[in-house]
């Protein structure tokens, strides 16, 4: 009996040693995640001039919208968000580097050689649905509110209102992007089957457009749209996707 009780007793301080050297382990990811956010955001500071004047007010300069701001401080706290939501995007890479770092002792030896391909082109996947929004759904969306009521009320908008708008299409953009990587990792790990998208396709429609309402700022029906559309496509694009990486299985 004694034997027993040292050999559990053994066994529990393993196991609490193990569970502390995983959060030992998710402490330091946290720490590279912010340092890489951190080195992120210094690079957009460097550059904020630039960031701003030639790439996020190109937009509302193309569409004719006139901008204000309307708080005595709103553009130093502006450029602060921006370069800290840039140091964000930046460090993408890394932060997917680091998450599947951290979830990798889970998966087999077999699943583990795919990080560096699932962290590379989450990365493009990501970039991809930026350059989507901000090339396609932005100028259609600012388009439509600068040209949308009478012609007697001028169109004026907060410049705080309208980064606002800017960074939240493109971040959401940036997310639903990610569909067919999220499909293909689902579908190596025997989660997620062709079969069970095809069959649930039109379910998968309804919750398409109350994503894209969600995703889009305000009652904008234009992005919600632009938005819904691509997301019809990368999700027929996952069941490709899922179909491959089971044959592959």
């Amino acid at each position: 009996m004694e034997t027993a009780e040292y050999t559990n007793d053994t066994e529990s301080k393993e196991g609490e040693m193990s569970f502390l050297d995983h959060l030992e382990e998710l402490r330091w990811r946290i720490i590279y995640s912010l340092l890489g956010v951190i080195v992120g955001t210094i690079i957009c500071w460097i550059f904020i001039d630039f960031l701003v004047d030639k790439v996020l007010l190109i937009p509302a300069a193309r569409t004719g919208l006139k901008l204000q701001n309307l708080r005595p401080f709103g553009q130093i706290f502006l450029y602060f968000e921006i370069a800290i939501i840039g140091g964000i995007v930046l460090s993408i890479p890394n932060l997917l580097y680091q998450i599947w770092k951290f979830i990798s002792p889970a998966l087999r030896e077999s699943e583990r050689k795919y990080i560096s391909l699932i962290v590379t082109f989450s990365s493009l996947c990501f970039i991809t649905g930026i350059c989507f929004a901000y090339f396609v759904m932005l100028p259609l969306t600012f388009s439509f509110a600068a040209n949308f009521g009478s012609k007697r009320i001028e169109n004026n908008f907060a410049v705080d209102e309208y980064f606002s708008i800017i960074i939240s299409i493109m971040l959401a953009a940036g997310v639903v992007f990610e569909l067919p990587m999220v499909s293909f990792f689902l579908s190596k790990l025997g989660i997620l089957k062709p079969s069970f998208m095809r069959k649930y396709r039109r379910h998968a429609i309804v919750v398409i457009m109350i994503l894209a309402a969600f995703l889009t700022p305000g009652t904008d029906p234009v992005s919600q749209i632009v938005l819904a559309i691509p997301l019809f496509l990368l999700y027929e694009i996952s069941i490709f996707v899922s179909k491959i990486s089971q044959k592959k299985n």
